[in-house]
């Protein structure tokens, strides 16, 4: 499975303005410069952003978008639906859609909802809050497991032996 390209860049022009923390509005252009994606590609990108409620535009001086809620509100989920539609890894299980050579047949078909379903919960649990944000740099030598488990026990005492030896928690 791979996003489109459109997709992949409204990701990242949703992330350039969550990082403007909605305090002003900003252009297609600002976003188009700030992102390196092309000029009239972000302002189609914007166009259909702010249709599918994700961005606000304002018109005149001091116009531009920005974020329509708060970035922590706002899912991965919510910005590829807003490009490509549903999330769906197979056609059949569209509502309407019959063009499988394999239909009436396939042992699998009913179960393509739990997945589709899976993939949609997945990337509407990652906020745009948490990609605009730069991520710590982990330690190649500690699984993500074992972090996720240091991060939530108490480091009083260990951080600092840790940290000295160039670990960081």
């Amino acid at each position: 499975m791979r996003l489109s390209n459109l997709a992949d860049y409204a990701v990242v022009l949703m992330s350039a303005a969550a990082r403007q923390c909605g305090s002003v509005p900003i252009h297609a252009g600002m976003l188009a410069e700030q992102t390196g994606i092309p000029g009239p590609t972000a302002q189609k990108l914007v166009s259909g952003l702010a249709r599918a409620g994700l961005l606000v535009a304002s018109r005149g001086s001091g116009g531009g978008v920005r974020l329509a809620r708060p970035a922590a509100a706002i899912s991965v989920a919510d910005i590829i639906e807003a490009v490509e539609g549903p999330i769906a890894l197979t056609s059949c299980v569209s509502e309407g859609r019959h063009d499988c050579s394999l239909e009436g047949s396939c042992k699998v078909q009913p179960h393509w909802g739990v997945v589709n379903g899976a993939v949609r919960g997945a990337l509407a649990q990652i906020s745009l809050a948490s990609l605009s944000v730069t991520p710590r740099k982990s330690n190649p030598f500690v699984s993500s497991e074992v972090e996720t488990l240091l991060g939530s026990a108490p480091t009083t005492g260990l951080s600092t032996s840790l940290e000295a030896n160039g670990i960081l928690l």
